[in-house]
């Protein structure tokens, strides 16, 4: 069975991130998806970070009927991961190309890589910054 994997801090679940995993999804196969650990994410977001702890965000990941498997993990890069899973596929969002991807991630090269572009407009970081600016001036 093909295995697509991607991965993410997945902190406050919003139309973005859907998204990006329905489109692994499509790919075909087996989808599973690395949530970043709440140590890993405090190093990669900042100490207040994440908003929701580790078991909080697997389980709403797992709640999306297209998600086959949940697996946190405690590191800032996913190869050690992408090496024990051996998907055949590995999935990310942003605008880099997949040749990028794979350079970044040492990503192995018998390793196909998909790159899809963010949607606009979505960002946990940014909506964190929304929040916290409404409430300075409340």
């Amino acid at each position: 069975e093909k295995v697509v994997f991607t991965n993410g801090i997945f902190d406050l679940l919003h139309p973005g991130h859907i998204h990006l995993l329905k489109c692994a999804k499509a790919l075909g196969g087996k989808l599973v998806v690395g949530v970043n650990s709440d140590r890993s994410a405090r190093i990669l977001k900042g100490p207040t970070r994440p908003i929701y702890g580790e078991q909080d965000r697997k389980k709403l990941i797992e709640s999306l009927g297209f998600v086959d498997q949940v697996i946190i993990f405690d590191d800032t890069v996913t190869l050690p991961l992408i090496k024990k899973l051996k998907p055949d596929v590995v999935v990310k969002g942003g605008e880099w190309t997949a040749a990028e991807v794979r350079r970044r991630d040492k990503i192995p090269p018998e390793i196909e890589v998909k790159v899809f572009p963010l949607l606009a407009n979505y960002s946990t970081t940014n909506t964190v910054k929304t929040i916290t600016d409404r409430n300075r001036t409340t």
